[in-house]
């Protein structure tokens, strides 16, 4: 079966663990499917986002001049980008995504102990939400946050 039969039919035929080769899988379609689902590159990248920013030792998402400009632009009413999404891109396929994240993380913490707790909550953050296999986590770490270093978005004026 072809990708664009199974495509059409709702069945997946690829090897997945404890399967025979060959045996069909179904996701989604068959004869209870009533149309189909899709997952804006936005939706995912807000769930990515949420999910890095709960890792212990993140301390922000994006690099410092996205952080500067993001901060002016949440606060222009119809600001198009959410500060959620800050420093994710995500390409969603129609069952796969790929993503790339830039965090800065807090000076003292084991940054490959962050990234690897970032990958773990991502994945299963997202494969849980959306159903979608993320085949790959990109994470460039883009800055350390020192202690004694102020953050660069400046307090609001009207509180």
């Amino acid at each position: 079966m072809s990708d664009i039969e199974s495509h059409r039919t709702g069945q997946d035929t690829s090897d997945t663990p404890g399967t025979a080769k060959g045996q069909t899988i179904r996701r989604g379609g068959g004869a209870g499917s009533r149309g189909r689902t899709t997952i804006a590159d936005g939706v995912v990248e807000k769930i990515t986002g949420m999910a890095a920013r709960d890792v212990a030792g993140v301390h922000a998402m994006g690099s410092g001049m996205s952080r500067t400009f993001g901060a002016v632009r949440d606060r222009v009413p119809g600001g198009t980008r959410s500060g959620v999404t800050r420093g994710v891109k995500a390409e969603v396929g129609e069952k796969q995504t790929a993503l790339d994240l830039e965090i800065v993380v807090e000076y003292g913490v084991s940054i490959s102990d962050v990234a690897r707790d970032v990958r773990e909550n991502v994945v299963a953050a997202v494969e849980r939400m959306t159903g979608l296999e993320v085949v790959e986590v990109n994470i460039a770490v883009s800055d350390v946050k020192l202690p004694d270093e102020e953050d660069e978005e400046p307090e609001p004026r009207i509180k």
